[in-house]
């Protein structure tokens, strides 16, 4: 009676973060108030920090255009960081009576409370925040509920 009557459910979802590109400001190309694409100047090095204020990618890989012309980087070259999370819910009924029972549910959200971090906060080069990631999201959430059905 103790061992039976039980349900386990679950997802896992886990996806690529979302493509963005390096810009860098277009006064060399006497367009003020529009951007362009950044220097790479060296080859591309995933740090990925962990925890606020981190560097994402290495901000020394790019530099800002100064000479007449675009920048030799592509438009969504780098992605940002990705997702990994698991839900899980357990569920057990109990039989009281012929006409009475209950259910008990216990629900956890981000069960392994993995830190969700937001995008990188600029891809621009001249901006202070360059490649930094300043933000998390996804607690871990648990719920319980308990159902009695006549």
């Amino acid at each position: 009676h103790i061992l039976g009557g039980w349900s386990v459910n679950g997802v896992m979802s886990s996806y690529t973060g979302t493509p963005f590109t390096v810009s860098s400001p277009g006064g060399s190309l006497n367009a003020p108030g529009n951007s362009q694409t950044a220097d790479q100047v060296a080859p591309l090095n995933l740090l990925g920090g962990i925890g606020r204020g981190s560097y994402y990618y290495d901000p020394a890989s790019f530099k800002a255009v100064t000479d007449v012309r675009f920048g030799t980087t592509g438009r969504n070259i780098v992605r940002a960081s990705g997702v990994w999370n698991t839900d899980l819910m357990i569920n057990r009924s109990f039989k009281i009576t012929e006409r009475v029972s209950t259910a008990f549910r216990a629900e956890f959200y981000n069960m392994p409370n993995t830190a969700h971090f937001g995008g990188v906060s600029s891809g621009s080069v001249t901006s202070g925040n360059f490649m930094r990631i300043l933000s998390s999201f996804g607690e871990r959430q648990v719920r319980f509920g308990l159902r009695v059905a006549f």
